[in-house]
């Protein structure tokens, strides 16, 4: 595993390298997790990243865990003083061009730039290892497929629970605890269950409001296997729903798989969004649509590349999407259907095939 990381810092160091840097400072957890595995989070310790070598700075808490298991070429430094060991390591490196993520806050930056010698620069570089990270390596595209299998075998085995006159938190309690079932370790995002006039509310957060029979009930879940998570929505009808009710559905899976079909590396994240979204206007709903098509999925549930109108990404092999148009009809309802899509060199591979996208009816 640790090949993996190694081959992560080396072309973070190429980057810099190429934009005249000799060295960075990572503080950002799931970074600092990309680069070396450590998954102490935000705060708990900080990277130094030479022109050919690399330090891990935390403190006693994690010495036991990390003295032997980080990448060849990184070595591990025990302090508490975190920002000050940096500066020495830095100093030593001879780094005198060095970068930091644009999100560090201001009063450790300000606090490291004062012990910075006169003749080193401290620049921000903005979204240097989130861009390296959109792109998958196969370990973490393994987790990636682990987390979906573990998702889908959690909801397959809650359908049969759910019933009319269950409230949505308990709908998606449910699901949460069948997930740790299949090794899944925690949610990625409060698990979205909502259900009627509230499934108009794209990221309607699970209530006490109990579900009844003619309603949707969209099921937004993520979970996390080995650090990586999945982001899935399906929606499903409790009893006999109404023929326009009926009707988004149809459109929406019909988006959702145009959208999918024409996944390959070379297309634009305004490319695919385009087609699902000019589906859904060409049936009438174009303003009830109202979020993007997707995004990336990794180490944490929001990453690049953007499925929009407004993105200029270009889909590669090795990015791992969630492809989820949808409809909302404020006052009725709404639906919404998210796949997990890795994009392969000859199209895209499909996580999430193994769950069902025909409306699944619950008896009322």
């Amino acid at each position: 595993m640790t090949k993996y990381f190694e081959v992560r810092i080396a072309k973070l160091q190429k980057l810099l390298k190429k934009l005249n840097l000799d060295g960075m400072i990572v503080y950002q957890g799931d970074n600092l997790k990309y680069l070396t595995g450590f998954s102490g989070g935000t705060g708990d310790g900080v990277v130094v990243i030479g022109p050919d070598t690399a330090s891990l700075i935390t403190d006693a808490r994690y010495e036991a865990d990390y003295k032997t298991r980080l990448p060849k070429g990184v070595d591990l430094k025990i302090t508490r003083a975190y920002y000050e060991e940096a500066v020495e390591i830095a100093v030593a490196f001879n780094i005198k061009n060095l970068a930091f993520e644009a999100d560090l806050p201001y009063n450790i930056y300000d606090y490291i730039d004062e012990l910075l010698p006169a003749d080193m620069s401290f620049d921000a570089l903005p979204f240097a290892i989130e861009t390296l990270r959109e792109v998958k390596d196969e370990a973490e595209l393994t987790a990636l497929r682990q987390a979906a299998v573990a998702s889908i075998k959690a909801f397959n085995d809650l359908i049969p629970s759910i019933k009319q006159g269950m409230t949505e938190r308990q709908v998606a309690n449910e699901l949460d605890r069948l997930q740790k079932k299949y090794g899944a370790e925690k949610a990625s995002f409060d698990t979205i269950v909502a259900s009627g006039y509230r499934a108009a509310l794209p990221h309607g957060e699970a209530t006490d409001k109990v579900i009844e029979n003619g309603e949707l009930v969209t099921i937004d879940f993520g979970y996390y296997v080995n650090g990586y998570t999945s982001d899935i929505t399906r929606t499903i009808a409790i009893g006999n729903i109404s023929d326009e009710l009926k009707e988004i559905y149809a459109i929406v899976k019909q988006a959702n798989e145009n959208a999918i079909a024409i996944v390959k590396p070379g297309i634009s994240g305004s490319e695919v969004d385009r087609v699902a979204r000019d589906y859904i206007t060409a049936h009438g709903y174009g303003q009830e649509y109202n979020h993007a098509t997707g995004h990336g999925v990794g180490l944490a549930i929001h990453e690049g590349p953007a499925l929009s109108a407004q993105s200029s990404d270009e889909l590669q092999a090795g990015h791992l999407l969630t492809i989820e148009p949808g409809v909302y009809l404020a006052g009725k309802g709404g639906v919404r259907i998210e796949d997990d899509i890795i994009v392969t060199t000859g199209g895209y591979e499909n996580l999430t095939n193994d769950l069902t996208k025909e409306l699944i009816v619950i008896a009322g």
